[in-house]
């Protein structure tokens, strides 16, 4: 018998932010969108040896996930990335884990130190 195991609704949303980024198009999409904000979807489009309508799949995808802003101005559209899901990536993984293993480094710490100056003390009797 399997044990059936809930999704959380941050977790769907994580899902959707992990998937947004496993594609390098998107990623590098993202990085445009960072280095200069309010880039217009056709600027992006130009940066990119592919059609018109993969770009607008892509940034439907990075929408989807809550990675990318758009501003509609007039005929245009501009994007502003929303690195608020990958902070949230942050601190749900990436810190709790850094914390983790600062403590075991500072306990590996306390242990070297404890034997170095027992041994020390010995020594020196």
């Amino acid at each position: 018998m399997t044990t059936r195991i809930d999704t959380a609704p941050e977790d769907t949303e994580t899902d959707a932010v992990f998937a947004a980024l496993a594609h390098t198009s998107r990623r590098r999409m993202l990085d445009h969108v960072r280095d200069t904000p309010g880039i217009t979807v056709g600027a992006l489009a130009a940066k990119f040896d592919t059609s018109r309508i993969t770009v607008l799949n892509h940034l439907s995808v990075l929408t989807d996930a809550g990675l990318i802003l758009s501003e509609k101005d007039g005929r245009t559209r501009k994007l502003f990335l929303n690195a608020a899901p990958m902070h949230a990536i942050q601190r749900r993984w990436i810190d709790a884990y850094g914390a983790y293993w600062a403590e075991q480094t500072l306990t590996l710490k306390d242990l070297a130190e404890a034997a170095f100056y027992s041994s020390n003390k010995d020594q020196t009797s």
